[in-house]
């Protein structure tokens, strides 16, 4: 009879969790950045598995097209491969929109060139500069005389990328002279920079480090020499120790907080918080430390609007995660 009855109530529960998945229904907008993208795609995939009723779009149109829309209150959430610019939260403001700012994982940024390049070795920045920025060299023997006199073919996420805004502070520190060269291949797909830089002898190119991990077979990725004066390949330990340095960064997703209002984004929100690291390792990212999870997850409960990586005067913060996002 105890078993019976026992029966009874896990079938009670069964089906009242069931028609709590069931009454969850709505849509969900969610844009931005093509580094984020296979993360959120997986919370996305796992979300809907349990809650068929939600449809959910999810959009790849760079960091900045992300914003763009999202500071307009045209979606609900956005990925995000580097923190909001001043601009970009002024913009929110002025639409009133306010937003919660979510760290969901970490990524490196690889610099990566053809299989067939085995004469570079490794890379500093100043080199990269001399690569990436306006009036740099056009073969690889004028970075180093003893490489071959190969012609360079350059590719680069495009300007709407977190990811070339990332890199673009790490080569100009933010200087108002500091201009990318303009004959560089670039697109927002990260795998047509893999096919491209795959297809071209000559070529260099850089993305988040989860595409190359993909894609080992195809590309070889140079060590970077960090600011310790030693060169490091970009991995899943290097980047989580901080040693891939300056190639390093957080990843975020940023949340409408009117949003959260609709049962369907906030279930998503907690559902993303839960499963992010275990999918962010899946795909080939980095997890955020436990302890960090748990501030996040304060931080969406406690509802705190706004940017904790800006300066009072609006310049970017330059210190670990850890340090700057905190309870």
């Amino acid at each position: 009879m105890l078993t019976r009855i026992a029966a009874a109530s896990f079938l009670a529960l069964s089906l009242a969790a069931t028609a709590a998945h069931a009454e969850l229904r709505g849509t969900i907008s969610i844009d931005g950045s093509s580094t984020v993208y296979p993360i959120t795609e997986g919370v996305a995939e796992e979300f809907s598995k349990k809650n068929p009723q939600v449809k959910i779009t999810v959009g790849i149109s760079g960091t900045g097209g992300g914003f763009k829309r999202f500071t307009k209150g045209e979606t609900d959430i956005s990925d995000a491969s580097r923190p909001i610019k001043q601009e970009e939260a002024d913009l929110a403001k002025a639409n009133g929109v306010e937003f919660i700012e979510l760290p969901i994982a970490y990524d490196g940024l690889s610099i990566v060139v053809n299989k067939s390049n085995s004469f570079v070795k490794q890379v500093t920045v100043d080199e990269l500069k001399r690569i990436y920025l306006d009036g740099g060299i056009k073969s690889w023997k004028e970075l180093d005389s003893s490489y071959p006199d190969v012609p360079l073919k350059i590719f680069s996420p495009g300007t709407d990328s977190g990811t070339f805004d990332y890199m673009k502070e790490v080569l100009t520190h933010g200087a108002k002279d500091g201009k990318v060269r303009s004959d560089m291949q670039v697109s927002e797909d990260d795998n047509v920079l893999v096919t491209g830089v795959e297809g071209e002898a000559g070529a260099v190119g850089y993305f988040g480090s989860a595409y190359y991990f993909e894609n080992k077979a195809k590309l070889r990725a140079l060590p970077v020499v960090n600011k310790q004066g030693k060169p490091v390949e970009p991995s899943p330990e290097s980047i989580r120790d901080g040693t891939y340095n300056p190639m390093s960064r957080p990843l975020f997703i940023y949340v409408n907080k009117k949003s959260l209002d609709k049962p369907e984004v906030k279930a998503l929100v907690e559902f993303y918080l839960d499963k992010a690291g275990d999918i962010a390792d899946q795909v080939g990212y980095v997890e955020l430390p436990d302890e960090m999870y748990d501030r996040v997850e304060k931080h969406l409960k406690a509802g705190t609007a706004g940017t904790q990586f800006l300066t009072p005067d609006g310049k970017a913060k330059e210190a670990p995660l850890s340090e700057i996002f905190k309870d």
